[in-house]
């Protein structure tokens, strides 16, 4: 009785020797939703990567609130983090570049879009992962939820690296993020017998369907027969858009970007 005691204790030694000590509990992913200590300790235990989400602030027809770009890649960018474990989310980017203010183009010929220059935008990119840098992260990930903006993420991303060439510290441009959306939850979409026509390219079913499983309090259902043509901002046929096929571009999005997220931080080792 005493042998086999003593061989359970030895047991357990041997799988607790050298291994980390496990993470305390965070109370939320969102660095903002931390106090300081909090994020401290995180970092201490190997929280060693933070997303930078970047949204947008636009038209998205009658029936999708204006800030869906910030709403639905908060969320994704939680699910991501959560699932990769040792990573947190930074605020929210939502001043982004939409277009010439006047004459207006694009998105801001309808009221409420806002745009900012390239070089604002990158200006505001590179000061948060200096200071995410600072605070200790070594992998600083900037994802985004709209298009228009994909090569400056990437610009930001190289010349991040280019200055930290020495410091150990890495930025990493994900293009699966916005590409998952594009591509493979297009195909899944169409693959369930939907037209390209509905699904469209923006503010469509596609759109709709993934605001209704991220934040569907962002969507106005009363308004979806409204949301048609270019007149009213959208691109696609939303009526049949459902939180059921968002959740397909959901399960998409977080595992492209995950995987993308883990090669990318092995890479750049």
């Amino acid at each position: 009785m005493r042998a086999a005691f003593g061989l359970v204790i030895f047991l357990a030694f041997c799988l607790g020797a050298g291994a980390p000590a496990a993470r305390a509990a965070l109370p939320s992913p969102y660095l903002e939703e931390l106090t300081w200590t909090e994020l401290r300790d995180a970092l201490a235990a190997g929280t060693t990567t933070v997303i930078v989400p970047v949204g947008g602030t636009e038209q998205s027809g009658p029936h999708l609130a204006l800030g869906k770009h910030n709403a639905r890649v908060k969320v994704l960018a939680g699910r991501i983090a959560t699932r990769l474990g040792d990573t947190l989310v930074a605020p929210v980017v939502a001043y982004v570049p939409e277009g010439s203010i006047s004459p207006p183009t694009g998105h801001m010929r309808f009221p409420g879009t806002i745009s900012v220059s390239a070089t604002a935008f990158k200006g505001v990119l590179e000061g948060a992962a200096e200071s995410l840098k600072r605070a200790g992260f070594t992998h600083i990930v900037l994802i985004g939820d709209h298009g228009g903006y994909q090569t400056l993420l990437k610009e930001v991303a190289d010349h991040l690296n280019h200055l930290w060439t020495a410091s150990g510290a890495r930025a990493h441009f994900i293009a699966a993020y916005y590409g998952a959306a594009q591509t493979a939850y297009v195909r899944a979409l169409r693959a369930k017998g939907l037209s390209d026509a509905e699904i469209g390219t923006h503010a469509g079913l596609a759109d709709t369907s993934l605001e209704l499983a991220t934040d569907p309090a962002m969507v106005r259902l009363d308004r979806l027969a409204a949301a048609q043509g270019a007149k009213s901002g959208v691109a696609g046929d939303p009526r049949r858009a459902s939180a059921a096929l968002g959740q397909l571009g959901v399960d998409l999005i977080v595992d492209e970007t995950v995987t993308a997220i883990r090669k990318a931080r092995l890479d750049k080792q």
